[in-house]
């Protein structure tokens, strides 16, 4: 782990803000935490694109360029369906002197196919909360908690394209909760060719939550008889 890299700096959000876009709370704060343990590990990548889904306030994605700061600057773009957070996530960006590429979009869907294969840090903190089924996917605050049936009604559109989006060797970062049912979402994506590994856990009230790292394995090719 490399030095403390200091929280970003979040005044720009008022208190208006707050009833639209989701406050950074113990779940943020874990997945920075995340980050920094592992800055080693993903400033050896050299990432050279990095994706934010469902970025929020943005403290995530200025969090990541502050990691990288100096030692690989990268790209960075992220993600959110709502405006009122792309719009923070702006502000909060300047405030940092940091700058993200920010697309009001449901998940992935507004890249198509141009980040195949490209990404090489994937980052996403989804709406984890086992909720009813009709409270998911919406475009209001409450989307970024609603997860409907285990919590991963949103995950779960989202799993199968992970393999495709990031590069050889590229991680992805999530954030779970035990009633996400890990052990499946473990499987899921080793079937993908992904190893998992539980870099962080802590206890917040009811809520057990982790962080999920997942490594795409590089693709070796067997050196051939002359």
């Amino acid at each position: 782990m490399f030095g403390s890299v200091s929280t970003p700096d979040l005044s720009s959000i008022t208190d208006e803000d707050k009833n639209h876009v989701y406050d950074p709370s113990e779940d943020t704060f874990l997945l920075l935490d995340t980050l920094e343990h592992d800055s080693q590990l993903i400033v050896s990548k050299k990432p050279t694109l990095i994706l934010e889904i469902g970025c929020g306030s943005g403290i995530v994605s200025v969090f990541s360029a502050k990691v990288l700061d100096a030692h690989s600057p990268a790209f960075i773009m992220c993600t959110d369906i709502n405006k009122h957070a792309a719009n923070v996530a702006q502000r909060v960006s300047q405030t940092n002197g940091q700058s993200l590429e920010i697309v009001v979009t449901d998940l992935v869907m507004g890249f198509g196919d141009q980040i195949s294969n490209k990404v090489d840090l994937l980052i996403f903190n989804p709406p984890y909360v086992v909720t009813p089924s009709n409270e998911v996917g919406t475009k209001d605050l409450s989307a970024a908690w609603a997860g409907g049936v285990d919590g991963r009604e949103v995950t779960n559109r989202l799993l199968p394209k992970i393999s495709d989006i990031l590069a050889e060797g590229g991680l992805f970062y999530l954030v779970a909760i035990k009633e996400n049912k890990i052990e499946d979402i473990k499987q899921i994506l080793n079937k993908q060719g992904l190893t998992m590994t539980v870099v962080l856990t802590r206890r917040s009230g009811p809520e057990l939550l982790s962080t999920l790292r997942f490594e795409k394995i590089e693709s070796r090719v067997a050196d051939l008889p002359v």
